[in-house]
C-alpha cells in the first residue's frame, strides 16, 4: 500500500515497464505507532526500490528508537528535527538536526530523543547477491557519526560532500549532501547501476527527475531508479534568496562513483 508517494510516470518500451521515478511528499506521510515511536514508510518495494528502504521515524521526547533487527542490515539515519543521543555498538554521539549516524551490518544502533520530539529519516539495506554479509567489529570500519556539513570531501562548485562511502562486501549505502547557493546546479545525470533517494533538508528548490524539474521543500524527496536522470538546482536569485540543501544517497553503486570528480547526486 502506497501512502506516501506520488508517482510521476512510467512508460512502455518493447513490452517492458520502465520506471521513471517517484516524487515523495513529506506532507503526505502517514505515521503509525511502532512501540513508543511513530513510523511511516517513505521508499521501498511499493515504489520499485529493490536495494534499500527509507522510513521516517518520529521519536517522542524522552523515548528511544532501537529496532531489534537492526544488525541484519546496514543503516544510515539523518536527523531532520529535534535533538538527542545516538549509539552504534559501543559508540555514542550527540544528535541534532543535520546529524547523521552510520550502523554497519552486524551492529545495533539506537536513537534517543531529548526534551522534544526528534524526526529521523532512516535508510536500510542488506547485502546484494554475491556480497559478503560479514559483521563488523564495533571498533572497526568507517566513522559512525557525521554532520551534513561535513567538509572532508567537498567537490565544488556547488558544494557536494560525501558523509558515508560504500564498503566492499556490504550493502553499499552511500550518503551525500548537496549545498546549493542561489543559481547553482548539481549535475543532472543518470547512475546506471544504482537507485537513489534524496530529500530536502533546508530551503526550497528543484530536483530533476527523468524529464522534468520538480519543486520541493523541506521533508520532500525523490526516488530515482537505476538509469533515471536526476539532479538538483537552486533556481532563486537576489539578495534575499537562501541556500538549498539536499541529502540522500544510493545503493549498489560501482566503486568509481566519484571517479569523474564532478559534483552531483
Amino acid at each position: 500500500m502506497n501512502l506516501t508517494t506520488q508517482e510521476i510516470g512510467a512508460r512502455q518500451e518493447t513490452g517492458i515497464r520502465q520506471e521513471t521515478g517517484t516524487v515523495l511528499r513529506g506532507a503526505r506521510l502517514e505515521y503509525r505507532p511502532h512501540g513508543d515511536c511513530w513510523v511511516s514508510p517513505v521508499a521501498g518495494p511499493h515504489i520499485g526500490a529493490r536495494h534499500s528502504t527509507v522510513d521516517a521515524v518520529r521519536i517522542p521526547a524522552g523515548r528511544q528508537w532501537a529496532p531489534p533487527g537492526a544488525a541484519a542490515a546496514e543503516q544510515i539515519a539523518v536527523v531532520l528535527a529535534g535533538a538527542g543521543v545516538g549509539t552504534v555498538g559501543y559508540e555514542i554521539g550527540r544528535m541534532r538536526a543535520a546529524s547523521a549516524l552510520y550502523s554497519p551490518l552486524g551492529s545495533t544502533y539506537s536513537l534517543s530523543a531529548g526534551d522534544r520530539e526528534m524526526t529521523v529519516y532512516i535508510w536500510s539495506a542488506v547485502p546484494s547477491e554475491g556480497g559478503t554479509d560479514r559483521a563488523v567489529r564495533p571498533s572497526a570500519g568507517p566513522v559512525r557519526f557525521r554532520s551534513l556539513w561535513n567538509g572532508e570531501t567537498w567537490l565544488t562548485p556547488p558544494v557536494a560532500n560525501v558523509l558515508f562511502r560504500p564498503e566492499a562486501g556490504h550493502a553499499g549505502l552511500c550518503l551525500r549532501c548537496g549545498i546549493m547557493l542561489p543559481g547553482e546546479t548539481l549535475g543532472v545525470r543518470p547512475r546506471e547501476q544504482s537507485e537513489a533517494v534524496y530529500f530536502v533538508f533546508e530551503g526550497e528548490g528543484q530536483v530533476y527527475l527523468h524529464d522534468r524539474w520538480v519543486d520541493l521543500g523541506p521533508g520532500d524527496g525523490v526516488f530515482a531508479p537505476p538509469g533515471v536522470r536526476h539532479g538538483a538546482r537552486n533556481p532563486h536569485a537576489g539578495h534575499l534568496a537562501s541556500r538549498f540543501v539536499v541529502f540522500g544517497g544510493s545503493v549498489a553503486e560501482t566503486p568509481s562513483y566519484l571517479a569523474d570528480g564532478l559534483p552531483g547526486l
